[in-house]
Order: structure tokens, then sequence, then C-alpha cells
């Protein structure tokens, strides 16, 4: 397809000049995708800094290898990053750090290894004909495609976690979920500038908030615990209370536990239903792939007994989702803060300051991509050339990539092509829908869509 055939998304406009400090505190709080000047889309390295702390944006492929995998050991989360996730995650794979990274690691990597995909696929797909079949319902009138995939990708979450429809509990998790985003999770100046040790009033406020989330996190999971572990697991936390350290034999405790089931669906749910909703909002704006899904859908009976072995020939249903990803990453940003002072090559990285690699500025990198800023799944398609090294990061790399990237590939394609095998979608309204980042990469508004049932 030509350039000029191809949609290009609406984005938020680039700066021309740095910030000052007050500015880019704003844009941390109300859109950090703004923070970044025209430049940084262009240049390898980009330095500046913060209250004298170095900030390097790091694009240039070996500095970044060298950050998240030659040297990771010399980088760790920052403190800003830890303070404000930790009431969410606790103590979890997400946050830990050395020895105990390791630990967790290795022993939660086999839950998620490609022979639990069938059974996770399982249950995704029993959920999505359930959310299917609610949504034909409203098949004519405006529905509300964000609230509907956060909805469906909580159910897929708590039916995989613990084989356990969501109705009940699910309500509780989202409203818990959506404070946590409005209140505490939005970055303020003394997260950025007081050391960890020494907390603030909002800090106070989180720690509230961690006692209620894992309360609640303790109730769902509490009379499972009780129970003896089947022969045959028959969910992730059937997989997680049985996983043991392969080095060292150990189990995970209660505390444990608790947070990893909780990294595992706030990280989980909330960026699938994200690539959902974008890759349903960029086929709503272009009707020849979205048509051209929807044949290859049409051609693929998926069903709960079937849906591993048909994955494979949802290629260009995979395609459109990795596109999404690329032009709308639900983590659009990595921060990391040097240990101790480094060097790559005439770059010198002090201690203290932070690294930063953005997969937003990656993904529409004009030196990495052509038509940077445009939807085209033929990027992803086989046989096109191969994807910038490092270029394209929607789970990370590394050490530290994520666990789950391949389940929520697996989630994402299946729902999408249900989804389009069912429903041509379009938008109520033209405004425009703009991605705005402060935790993950969301819309700045719930855009209402209609679905019309496809003919059979």
């Amino acid at each position: 397809m030509s350039a000029a055939a191809l949609y290009s998304p609406p984005r938020p406009p680039m700066r021309t000049r740095e910030l000052n400090w007050y500015r880019f505190l704003r844009a941390l709080r109300g859109n950090a995708l703004e923070i970044w000047p025209e430049r940084a889309y262009e240049q390898d390295i980009l330095v500046n800094s913060f209250f004298g702390r170095q900030r390097v944006l790091l694009n240039a492929p070996d500095a970044i290898h060298h950050v998240l995998v030659d040297n990771t050991a010399n980088y760790r989360r920052s403190p800003a990053s830890v303070r404000i996730l930790r009431p969410l995650v606790g103590e979890g794979l997400f946050l830990s750090e050395g020895e105990e990274w390791k630990h967790q690691r290795r022993t939660i990597a086999p839950s998620l290894a490609p022979r639990v995909m069938p059974m996770l696929a399982r249950h995704v797909v029993l959920a999505a004909e359930d959310a299917v079949a609610l949504l034909d319902a409203q098949a004519g009138r405006p529905v509300d495609l964000l609230a509907a995939m956060q909805f469906l990708a909580l159910e897929i979450a708590g039916r995989s976690m613990f084989s356990l429809e969501m109705r009940q509990q699910g309500a509780a998790l989202r409203a818990m979920i959506a404070d946590f985003g409005l209140r505490l999770g939005r970055p303020y100046l003394l997260d950025m500038l007081l050391p960890p040790g020494i907390p603030t009033v909002r800090d106070l406020a989180r720690r509230r908030y961690r006692r209620r989330w894992a309360q609640l996190m303790d109730s769902i999971i509490a009379h499972r615990l009780d129970e003896a572990l089947p022969g045959t697991p028959r969910d992730l936390l059937d997989i997680l209370r049985a996983a043991r350290d392969p080095e060292t034999g150990e189990a995970f405790s209660r505390e444990q536990l608790r947070d990893q089931v909780s990294t595992l669906i706030v990280a989980g749910h909330e960026t699938t239903a994200l690539a959902l909703f974008w890759s349903l909002y960029l086929l709503a704006n272009a009707p020849a792939e979205q048509q051209r899904l929807a044949y290859e859908a049409a051609k693929v009976e998926i069903t709960a007994d079937n849906c591993a072995e048909v994955l494979p020939r949802l290629g260009y249903t995979r395609a459109v989702v990795s596109e999404a990803l690329r032009l709308y990453p639900p983590a659009f940003v990595m921060v990391r803060e040097a240990i101790a002072a480094d060097r790559w090559r005439d770059l010198d990285i002090p201690a203290r300051s932070l690294a930063m690699i953005s997969p937003w500025v990656l993904h529409r990198h004009r030196r990495f991509w052509a038509n940077p800023d445009s939807f085209d799944p033929s990027r992803f398609l086989e046989g096109a050339p191969a994807v910038p090294r490092l270029a394209y990061l929607p789970f990370g790399t590394g050490p530290r990539v994520c666990v789950g990237a391949q389940f929520a590939m697996t989630e994402a394609v299946l729902v999408l092509a249900m989804l389009a095998r069912r429903f041509e979608v379009s938008l109520v309204h033209p405004q425009p829908v703009l991605p705005s980042a402060v935790v993950t990469t969301q819309p700045d508004h719930p855009a209402p869509f209609l679905l019309r049932s496809r003919s059979r």
C-alpha cells in the first residue's frame, strides 16, 4: 500500500525545544508523551538534566543493549517508579532486584512457558465468547469499547488465574485500579527528589491503599490456598502454588504468591485491554485493513478446544496487534537508575543518573521506520523487511523482558479475531482520540464505537 493511502492516527504535538523543569513535571503528570522534543525522534542520544540529575534518552541500539542486556546489573528501577508502583505490585517480579528477582524469575518463568499456552488460550476463548454475546446485544448502539475491553481482559485474567468469573470481584478490582491511576499513580516532584526512605504525604496515602489492595487480593485467593493442589492444574494459581525454584527448591510464600498474582493481573489485564482498544480504534479508521482481518478471521473457526492449533493461521491479526503495540506501546518508557558510574562509548553516565528507553519514541523514530506515524500492519507480515534491531520493544528486552509476553499476544490475537469475525467496527464521532500516558498509554477519552453484526 502506498504511503499516501495509509492511515496516520493523531498524536500529541511534538515540541521544538526542551521543557523547563516545571513544564516537564506538568507533562509527566498530564501526558508524559509530550516531554520529548522533535529531535528525540531523530537522534541516537539525548542528554539533559532535572534538578542537577542527568537524564539520558537512549535510542541507539548498542546503547540500549548496554543498559538492558550487557550491564543490566548496574541499572535498577528508578526510586520514583518503585515508590509509585509498589502499592499495586508489592515485592513481586516487576519491582524486585538482585538475587530476589533471580529467584522469582526462575520460579515463575515455567508458569508461562509455551506448554501452558493451550490451557490459558482456552480460558481466553471462553471469556471472549461471553463478551461477544454481550456486545452482540448492544449492536447498533454506541459502545464504550475501552470499558468493554478492560472488563473482558479482567475476566480473562480472573479465569486464567483463578478459574473464576470476575463478575463479583471484578468491579472492586477495576475500581481500585482506576482510583490508583487517578490519585496515586501520577508522579509528583517529591517522588523524584526525595530518597525512598523519606515518605511524603502521598506515600502515606499509597500505604493505606496498599493495605486495602492486599486485603482484596488475599480475600480472592484465600479459599484456594486451603485446598489441596489438583493433579492437573486448572489455572495459573495452581501452577504458581506448585512452582519451585529449580536451583533452590523454594516455593513462593503466601505473601510472595499474592504479589505475583497482583503483578500478573494488574500488568496483564491493563496492557492487553489497551492493545485491543488501540487495535480496534486503528481498524475503525482503516476500513481496508479491517476487511482484510475480518476475511482472515472468517476462515478460522475459533473454539476453546482448537484455539491453540488455529493461532498460527491468524498471521494478519497478529500483524495488526503488533502494529498497534508499535504505535501505542502500553509501557511508553523504561527508566533505569545507574547504581555506579558507567560509560558507553563517549558518553559518561554518572552514578544516580537516569537512563531512559522509550518505546513510544523508538517505535516512531525516523531513522528506524518508514512512515513511522502511519498504521501499516504489513511491517510485521512474513517476508517483510526485518524489524530494526532494538527499535521495537513493546515487552522490553534482556533478562527483564516481560515474562507474560507470549500470553499477552495469544490473548490479544484470539480476542481481536473473534471480534472482527463477528462485528464491523466504526466510530460514532469523528473526534480524534489522542494517546495520553501517565502509567500506561491510554486514550484521552472513552470514544463511543458502533458494532454492526456481520452476516453469517
